[in-house]
């Protein structure tokens, strides 16, 4: 009984311990997280083909160095190709383009990779990703051209419906944005486990091994770093745009000209000088860059040949380098050259100087021939005994009178045509137009020709006012002195070379009519108020608005130009001389002569005339100021002038290219002060229409002369 006992224990045993062992084996192929399991299908993952091979490259991934996925592999239809993008936990991108080669349409529609990259593996890794991809290229580059529009679409689990679109096709600029679990309720993450078994063939455990806090900082900093890098590639365009329209256009101009001051400076050392073999080739190769170089301005204007002689230049100064080495001698012939240099300009400057003086004081031949030409026909048709119309309004107070004194025709003809032209009622205006004796004749002789409509005129010769003589009038003494005239017409006479300031050695400063400004009244003894004009000035608007002016006891009327720093006392006066640093302030305002309205009844009554005699007795040798009218005009009318609104008078067109067009365009007179007279070859091309449009050049005496726009 015993035995038989024992033999059915043996016998359980022997049979029923096959079945325990055989069904725990069962049980471990059946469960889907079995580690070998894993292994088996990473080593035979498919790629859309029929054909399944090991990749014994691939090492075995471990349960616990699995980390929660929390990147995205997505392709780009456009390129065919798919772009792997992970994010590692410390928030930083990597990114492999590597070309994918896609299954049909309803595989693979994601894959997921592991972030938890391993930084001191990353280079084997992805030496071991390469040998897969190139793998799968070979078999699938005809599934490729089929797949080329679909999208990679990562499903949320609380929003299903999100999808990760691929933007910017142009720039081929793809990005994965994974955004705040708590702000914005978005997270890439992975499909049911059963569909990844089915399309991918791989599974991705232990999905949460890593913490909510971890996981937010690190999708945090990816946010983050998407932003910043989106934000340079929108600045990355505009910055090329800039640098391309920033190139400098003269750039092989200025390496030309720094060729050839090296090569000149090269021709001045010792050692160079020494061998005439290269001192030959470097004059010849001067030439030709000079030749080469012309008068270019830009690259444009340089010939095709330019960079070879450019080349061949730089190779000769390499030669050059090589014989001269001294750093010091090259340094000490700069200098040199620098000293000659700004001697030269110097130089150039005066003569520019002494030669724009000279052209506008010198008449040009039509200008010569109009008053020879105009005097002739006077003299010849007896128009000696013509009158001018509308005498009675020559002395009527009550019209509106204009004072102007000058000895050029065509000027004059100029000032009373526009005056008239703007006026709005010209039979009230009153032209006194006084010249000297050489051109009277020629001056009354155009406006008998070409009267000036209703307007009344008189010319008259300064010869005719006998109270102007050298016992009354100190600066009538003063010009006839013979100091005065060996000042302007000797040129090596001891004071030519003193003056620095040419402008005041002009002869026109000899002409008593430019200072007969300051005999206004004893002109006009029975006109209360006068308009002065230049004759290099154009009316553009009607003046009658000046009569209106309330003077306030001023005398004088005129523009204040203090605006620019060179037009105060200090720049006229000779303030080192106690008798005008004690009665007048340096930095006092300056005004400008060329309109200026003058209250002869003021300037009777507070006797301007004597304070002008008195400061010209004391100026005979010239200390107190130099020749001109406006500085003993601004010591005349000092705490006596009447500022008006500059749009009266802008000035600046005989000197300055940069006067406010808008300025020009709203002023009532404008004026050529300077050396740049319109009529004058010199003059401002672009200011030249302003006085032009009032000149009859088809008139007969002017095309007797050749005088053309």
């Amino acid at each position: 009984m015993v035995r038989r006992k024992f033999v059915l224990v043996l016998l359980c045993l022997t049979v029923l311990s096959p079945i325990v062992l055989y069904t725990d084996r069962l049980s471990t192929a059946s469960n889907p997280s079995s580690n070998n399991e894993g292994g088996e299908e990473a080593s035979n993952l498919s790629f859309g083909t029929n054909e399944v091979r090991e990749l014994h490259a691939l090492p075995q991934e471990l349960t616990n160095s699995v980390k929660e996925p929390i990147g995205v592999v997505y392709f780009d239809n456009s390129n065919n190709s798919n772009q792997v993008q992970t994010t590692t936990e410390d928030g930083f991108e990597t990114s492999n383009a590597e070309e994918l080669p896609l299954g049909k349409s309803e595989e693979h529609k994601s894959r997921v990779l592991s972030a938890a990259v391993d930084e001191e593996n990353l280079p084997e890794r992805e030496s071991v990703i390469k040998e897969v991809i190139d793998g799968a290229i070979e078999n699938n580059g005809s599934e490729n051209e089929e797949n080329k529009n679909q999208e990679t679409t990562v499903e949320n689990k609380e929003n299903k419906n999100q999808e990760t679109t691929v933007e910017n096709e142009e720039n081929k600029n793809q990005e994965t944005t994974v955004e705040n679990k708590e702000n914005k309720n978005q997270e890439t993450t992975v499909e049911n486990e059963e569909n990844i078994n089915q399309e991918t063939g791989s599974q991705h455990a232990n999905p949460n091994s890593i913490s909510d806090k971890e996981e937010s900082k690190s999708e945090e900093q990816v946010r983050k770093t998407t932003h910043r890098k989106n934000i340079e590639k929108r600045r990355a365009v505009p910055s090329v745009r800039r640098s391309t329209t920033t190139t400098v256009s003269d750039v092989r101009v200025r390496q030309l000209k720094d060729q050839l001051i090296r090569a000149k400076v090269y021709l001045g050392i010792g050692p160079i000088r020494a061998n005439p073999g290269f001192v030959r080739e470097l004059r010849l190769r001067i030439k030709e860059v000079q030749r080469t170089l012309g008068d270019a301005i830009k690259d444009s204007d340089l010939p095709k040949h330019a960079y070879e002689k450019l080349k061949v230049m730089e190779l000769t100064l390499a030669k050059g380098k090589q014989i001269q080495d001294d750093c010091a001698a090259v340094a000490k012939k700069l200098r040199a050259m620098i000293h000659s240099s700004e001697e030269q300009l110097r130089v150039h400057k005066k003569q520019a100087l002494f030669l724009t003086q000279l052209a506008a004081k010198t008449i040009p031949k039509g200008l010569h021939c109009l008053p020879l030409r105009l005097s002739t026909e006077y003299f010849y048709a007896n128009y000696s005994q013509q009158e001018f119309p509308y005498k009675e309004k020559l002395e009527d107070p009550g019209l509106y009178h204009y004072a102007l004194f000058s000895d050029n025709v065509l000027a004059t003809a100029v000032v009373v045509n526009s005056t008239v032209t703007n006026a709005k009622n010209p039979a009230d205006h009153v032209f006194h137009i006084v010249t000297d004796r050489l051109n009277y004749a020629a001056m009354k002789m155009w406006f008998l020709a070409n009267p000036p409509g209703k307007a009344a005129i008189q010319v008259q010769n300064i010869e005719e006012f006998t109270w102007l003589n050298n016992s009354y009038s100190p600066v009538l003494k003063q010009l006839r002195s013979q100091s005065m005239i060996d000042y302007y017409f000797r040129t090596h006479h001891a004071s030519a070379s003193s003056d620095v300031n040419l402008k005041y050695r002009n002869p026109k400063y000899l002409s008593i009519l430019n200072h007969l400004r300051f005999y206004l009244p004893e002109v006009f003894p029975k006109l209360g108020k006068v308009v002065f004009l230049d004759d290099d000035v154009v009316v553009q608007k009607d003046l009658t608005g000046l009569w209106k002016i309330d003077m306030k006891g001023k005398v004088n009327g005129a523009i204040e130009t203090c605006g620019e720093s060179f037009h105060r006392f200090d720049k006229y006066l000779n303030f080192s001389n106690p008798l005008i640093s004690k009665n007048f302030s340096p930095r006092a305002c300056g005004w400008a002569y060329g309109m200026n309205v003058f209250d002869l009844d003021e300037w009777r009554k507070q006797k301007i005339t004597e304070v002008y005699h008195y400061w010209q007795n004391l100026n005979i040798d010239r200390q107190l100021w130099k020749l001109g009218s406006l500085p003993p005009g601004l010591i005349t009318f000092y705490n006596r002038t009447l500022p008006i609104e500059h749009l009266w008078h802008v000035l600046g067109l005989g000197y300055n290219p940069q006067v406010d067009q808008k300025e020009i365009e709203q002023a009532a007179v404008i004026h050529y002060n300077g050396n740049m007279k319109p009529w004058l070859d010199i003059g401002i091309p672009k200011y030249r229409g302003y006085w032009s449009k009032y000149v009859d050049y088809d008139h007969m005496f002017l095309r007797d002369c050749n005088i053309n726009p």
